[in-house]
């Protein structure tokens, strides 16, 4: 039964609490819901469910029943689907705030203020691409630097149009995520100049644009409006790259806030929380899957990560799960 505490939030209980609804914790919670694990509650803080694949329009995300290639939207639907199917309860607009025990979480919502305890806590709030300040670059603080989860979701608000993004980018990066971002910003009309990768390998996807290899960005220029990069090749020269646009890709770290300030023991690099291989934290009955313990998963790698989590909770919760600091964390 639900009662208010003193400071005015009201604490309830459910079995298994999931926090975000990314391919890791959706597919955790069906998972889950299915096995009759109890009550399984997702928390996610954006208005929608589905995680990053939802601005990812392009293809890479497995095939749907009739075996026609998924765009990520397509498939965050239907993650979606199923963990409201098996019977989870995927709550929007939702944000843990803080701890108030060890399996006891503290919310905030358009509905007012929780505690929600749990038998067990599945951790899959995911991971971001480092912001310019993470990864002090130098140079003036002009506008017009994105990673590229902010050019997605540019375009996913604002439509493919270049007065919100720019005229001429250039983007950082080596990955399939770089080749994403140059053909995100081609099609809304916007001119890549170069992609700069610091290692020797040129960036997967890229077609027709200058790669720039062993290049590093050394300065950003421009007052208001970013107007060009300063940045040195392998040879040791600087050269300066006309642009209005910088786009960061890659360089990920797991959105590690909550589980920090759980007091879970945290990995090095990537800051996500020390798992075992059954995916558990260093608290007993706390979890953590997807791109929060491995960042720049996939998210298909994600969803078998959410899977795998799940076996462990409904361990746990039959009591047949091992003491998780017996176990080499990964």
């Amino acid at each position: 039964m639900n009662h208010r505490p003193a400071e005015g939030r009201t604490a309830r209980a459910v079995d298994v609490l999931v926090v975000g609804a990314g391919p890791a914790g959706l597919a955790a919670a069906a998972r889950l819901a299915a096995a009759g694990a109890g009550r399984v509650e997702v928390l996610e803080r954006e208005p929608e469910a589905g995680g990053v694949p939802r601005h990812c329009a392009r293809s890479g995300f497995g095939a749907d029943a009739r075996g026609r290639a998924m765009d990520g939207p397509g498939y965050a639907r239907r993650a979606v689907r199923a963990a409201l199917r098996a019977g989870a309860v995927v709550r929007t607009g939702v944000s843990a705030t803080g701890w108030a025990g060890p399996l006891r979480l503290e919310t905030t919502a358009p509905t007012g203020l929780e505690t929600i305890g749990a038998r067990a806590v599945v951790l899959a709030t995911g991971a971001r691409e480092r912001s310019r300040p993470a990864r002090l670059l130098p140079g003036t603080r002009a506008q017009g630097v994105l990673t590229t989860g902010e050019l997605q979701r540019t375009v996913a608000l604002f439509g493919a149009r270049p007065e919100r993004i720019g005229r001429r980018a250039v983007v950082v990066g080596d990955g399939p995520v770089a080749g994403h971002a140059v053909r995100l910003l081609r099609r809304a009309g916007v001119t890549v100049a170069a992609v700069l990768a610091e290692g020797e390998r040129a960036a997967a996807g890229v077609r027709d644009v200058p790669v720039l290899t062993g290049t590093v960005v050394t300065e950003l220029t421009g007052r208001g409006r970013l107007d060009g990069v300063a940045v040195r090749g392998r040879d040791g020269r600087t050269r300066t790259v006309r642009c209005d646009t910088l786009v960061l890709t890659g360089d990920w770290i797991g959105e590690h806030e909550l589980a920090r300030a759980g007091g879970l023991p945290l990995a090095p690099g990537g800051r996500g929380p020390l798992v075992d291989a059954a995916l558990r934290t260093g608290v007993p009955g706390v979890f953590a899957a997807g791109g929060l313990a491995h960042a720049g998963a996939p998210a298909v790698r994600a969803a078998a990560e959410g899977r795998a989590v799940a076996d462990a909770v409904l361990a746990l919760l039959s009591g047949g799960a091992a003491d998780p600091e017996r176990d080499t964390p990964v």
